[in-house]
């Protein structure tokens, strides 16, 4: 059998696609405030995030009235899906349409399905904290343009779950952060972290605290906002001294005063001979670097 050829990495240019990014991510967020107004917390408030699926970005299960419901943005059908553990299924169109209607149209959707949540209506990680009921202005759907991130999300999954499968300490799941609109994997060493600044747009301090509140290491994929491309990203909370000028791989690959972070541009990165190996060892070598500058107990944390 002939092997199979590697997939392309598709191009996501900025300019093409931010009006319905823009739009997305507050939708995404508007269906993540559900999950984290009804899940138990868990540290990191990994219970918060959506998981990448073959269809495209899930809640999970969702706990309510001794049972659990899944919300999946279906980006090949483009549909809004909502299943139910008791077998019910419930669904709408994903097309343009303002951030206020879709708020009310996912309500009615709930209450079709019986849930009955509350969740705070404004926006985080933003600066334009316009409440979604009141947000007329963010109204696009690009619907090839939603399934070209889509499939850019694919790839960085698989990549970044191969990354993870090489840790054994403490380790995050492959999982999307609706607040931030990134997907990351998070490595820890198993010692506290001093306590974060804060300041995220937005976003209540002690929140962000309770993110950063153990040393870590973490990758992840942006797909871009505020003007920039997007980008595969690497950062250490607390950065120790001499992480900025750390020596990383692929040479396309730069550390960003202004982010606080190492990126590699996602166009340097599909366009290079082997998308994935560039990806790997961008994800390898500012690891490295951080737990080297650092001394992470790295013979009881990694595995061959």
């Amino acid at each position: 059998m002939p092997a199979t050829a590697a997939p392309a990495w598709p191009a996501l240019p900025a300019a093409a696609w931010a009006p319905t990014r823009d739009t997305l991510h507050r939708w995404t967020q508007i269906v993540g405030k559900t999950r984290l107004a009804l899940s138990p917390m868990l540290n990191q408030w990994w219970q918060a995030t959506f998981y990448v699926t073959p269809r495209g970005l899930s809640t999970g299960p969702v706990p309510y009235a001794g049972g659990s419901f899944e919300v999946l943005f279906d980006f090949r059908a483009h549909r809004l899906r909502l299943f139910t553990s008791a077998g019910a299924a419930h669904e709408r169109a994903l097309g343009p349409q303002s951030v206020a209607a879709f708020y009310h149209d996912y309500l009615a959707l709930l209450r079709g399905a019986g849930i009955d949540v509350k969740i705070w209506p404004v926006p985080v990680e933003l600066a334009d904290a316009t409440p979604f009921p009141a947000d007329h202005h963010h109204c696009h759907y690009d619907a090839v343009a939603a399934e070209r991130f889509w499939d850019v999300l694919l790839l960085a999954e698989g990549v970044l779950q191969e990354f993870r499968g090489h840790f054994a300490g403490k380790c995050s799941p492959v999982h999307f952060f609706w607040g931030s609109f990134d997907l990351a994997v998070t490595r820890f060493s198993g010692r506290p972290a001093p306590v974060h600044p804060g300041g995220v747009p937005n976003l209540a301090d002690w929140v962000t605290r309770a993110s950063y509140n153990a040393e870590l290491s973490s990758a992840g994929w942006w797909p871009g906002g505020n003007g920039a491309e997007a980008a595969f990203y690497s950062y250490a909370y607390p950065a120790p001294a001499g992480f900025a000028g750390a020596s990383v791989r692929p040479a396309t690959a730069a550390f960003s005063a202004e982010m606080g972070e190492f990126l590699l541009p996602y166009e340097a990165a599909r366009t290079a001979p082997d998308p994935r190996a560039a990806v790997l060892d961008f994800c390898q070598s500012t690891y490295e670097a951080a737990a080297a500058l650092a001394n992470w107990n790295r013979e009881g944390l990694e595995m061959e």
